[in-house]
């Protein structure tokens, strides 16, 4: 989501930092900001919305000499993108910039808050600026006070800081989250991303997690626990397009793999351990409401399907489901007791928007689901729980579908939660399985090489079944969706229950069904449905962590303890499948035909 870049040397610094921003555009941001000592000097500059609102506010400003420089461009996560939660983030006499997530933060701040430290932002990031100093002023030595600052924060971070204490200094440190050096005799960059480095730098090193250090004298220092290490720089690669898509071959084979690690960030400070928290929501959202209505049109409209089990089954509260375009025509009986939620990946699908809009004249409270603040859904929704994505470049979604059934999944336990309708065993056990999903969301290497070895199987043929059960169904049809955006081939997504009521029909070698068969719920039943299928030749790839004997083609799954942890390792098999699909009919996996990421239009 989030991008940085830094430079120390002689150049002009403002230039460097924002043209590696705008290389990071790509990403998705609502903010951006640069910081800059020269000298004792410091220069700092934030502006929400697009980079030309900062380079509009730095258009009299230029660096001379030698000088020190960070920049980050921000997707909110922790506060809404305001300039003072843009970064860089300001101490006494220090600034940071910092993507990923500061698990530990709220203790952080509480303590530092108790000794009298003022915060200025609403993000975890600012807490990182403040430690520094707080060490920094009982040592005065600033890389001791880095070093027991980095060793204080729990999660992923890369981070960057810069001090008027040590001028000609920039520290640096990485825990999951991407963060690399580039090399040009004396000149040193960073960047989250090789892409702002491409055509400044000829040589990077790309850090590992755990390491950490600073640069002096055109000089890196690399450390990793307590001892200073040595490195080997490798040559940068020339092809911009490559570097943003990190290696991959497609934005959407990026964006699947990314998943697991947006999932952490959609339940940061969310997901408690003994509970669910939603600061975007009043204390007494919930007072008064009875029902829930649900609109969302393509991938929202089957995480939505997917949510309205849970909410039924979790916090005891009716919950319909309707499709955005079909809603606004059908003249719906509309109540009071009735929360509205919209869900929507861009916050400007055109049908969901009118109907929020008719919900809101008939009087309805309004909830919206979104990836994008300040957007058109979000600003006429009473609230809004932003799912934290980041940008999503593959216009069949991936890691929207993900997040935004993640969001619902923890709504229906908050409704639960605060209704008094869910025992706290449950709570607990609901909990324990959200914190499994991001290691469910993992892409291995043998999972990845076996979908693309089984993929030629099925490149021909007169369609597609995908079946599943109760929060399986939902799943069959947006594993049916994503293939046929990308393949151009004939999938439908059926309860399994209802194969025999008719769809069974068209059973023969050349229709392939793909399977959804969770061990935690109604395996058996669905084992029956796919018996029948089999018996009349349909060719079967069984998706379960039990093998079954009569599948043409078996995916093995993991995970068994609780349905919504199979439900996402599954998703992810039904993408890749899609993905590797595509990609051997040699279609544009990104751009498909006909098709647009955000549809505007009725």
């Amino acid at each position: 989501m989030c991008g940085i870049v830094g430079y120390i040397g002689p150049k002009e610094k403002k230039e460097i930092l924002l043209d590696g921003l705008q290389e990071l555009e790509y990403r998705g941001y609502d903010s951006a900001g640069i910081a800059i000592i020269e000298g004792k000097k410091l220069h700092n500059f934030k502006a929400i919305g697009k980079l030309k609102n900062l380079r509009e506010k730095t258009k009299n400003y230029t660096s001379e000499g030698f000088g020190i420089s960070i920049g980050h461009t921000r997707w909110a996560t922790h506060g809404k993108p305001t300039e003072l939660n843009a970064h860089p983030h300001l101490g006494a006499y220090s600034y940071v910039v910092h993507n990923g997530i500061i698990e530990n933060y709220q203790e952080l701040k509480e303590e530092l808050q108790a000794e009298g430290v003022n915060f200025l932002s609403q993000t975890d990031t600012e807490t990182i600026v403040h430690l520094f100093e707080k060490y920094h002023n009982r040592s005065n030595d600033a890389f001791p006070a880095f070093k027991e600052t980095i060793e204080r924060l729990e999660g992923a971070y890369g981070i960057l800081l810069i001090t008027e204490a040590a001028p000609d200094m920039i520290f640096f440190a990485k825990n999951g989250s991407p963060m690399l050096i580039g090399f040009d005799n004396e000149d040193v960059y960073f960047a989250s991303s090789d892409t702002p480095l491409i055509g400044k730098a000829k040589e990077v090193y790309y850090l590992e997690d755990g390491e950490y250090g600073y640069v002096k004298d055109g000089q890196v220092h690399l450390f990793n626990k307590n001892e200073e290490i040595g490195f080997t720089k490798q040559t940068l690669t020339a092809d911009k397009a490559l570097a943003q898509k990190d290696g991959y071959r497609f934005f959407m084979e990026k964006e699947i793999y990314e998943q697991s690690r947006v999932m952490g960030e959609t339940m940061m400070g969310r997901v408690l351990d003994d509970g669910i928290a939603l600061d975007e929501l009043d204390k007494d959202f919930f007072e008064d409401i009875n029902a829930i209505k649900i609109c969302a049109c393509g991938t929202s409209y089957h995480s939505a399907l997917t949510s309205a089990y849970l909410f039924e089954r979790i916090a005891k509260i009716r919950c319909d489901i309707e499709i955005a375009s079909e809603f606004r025509y059908k003249e719906p009986l509309l109540t009071g007791d009735t929360l509205f939620i919209t869900i929507s990946q861009s916050g400007e699908t055109a049908d969901t928007l009118e109907a929020l809009k008719m919900a809101k004249r008939a009087g309805l409270k309004s909830l919206s689901i979104c990836n994008v603040d300040n957007s058109s859904i979000v600003r006429e929704s009473d609230a809004a729980i932003l799912t934290r994505a980041g940008i999503e470049k593959g216009v069949a979604s991936t890691k929207a579908f993900a997040t935004q059934t993640m969001v619902l999944w923890m709504l229906a336990l908050y409704v639960g939660q605060e209704r008094n309708s869910i025992s706290s065993d449950i709570l607990r056990q609901e909990i324990d399985a959200m914190l499994h999903t991001p290691k469910a969301l993992i892409v291995t290497d043998k999972l990845h090489a076996k979908l693309h070895r089984l993929s030629k199987r099925y490149l021909h043929g007169h369609g597609f079944f995908f079946i599943g059960r109760d929060i399986f169904f939902p799943l069959a049809l947006e594993g049916a969706l994503k293939l046929k955006e990308i393949s151009y081939l004939h999938a439908e997504g059926y309860p399994a229950g209802e194969m025999k009521h008719g769809p069974i029909a068209l059973a023969d070698s050349e229709l392939f069904t793909i399977a959804l068969m969770p061990k935690t719920m109604h395996y058996d039943k669905i084992k029956s449905n796919v018996e029948e299928l089999s018996a009349r030749d349909a060719t079967i790839c069984a998706i379960s962590p039990e093998p079954f004997d009569l599948a043409d083609d078996f995916v093995q799954t993991q995970y068994s303890s609780h349905p919504m942890v199979e439900f996402f390792e599954m998703m992810v098999v039904t993408q890749l499948l899609a993905l590797e699909i595509s990609i051997r009919l040699g279609n544009d996996v990104d751009m498909p035909r006909n098709l647009a990421k955000s549809v505007t239009v009725e």
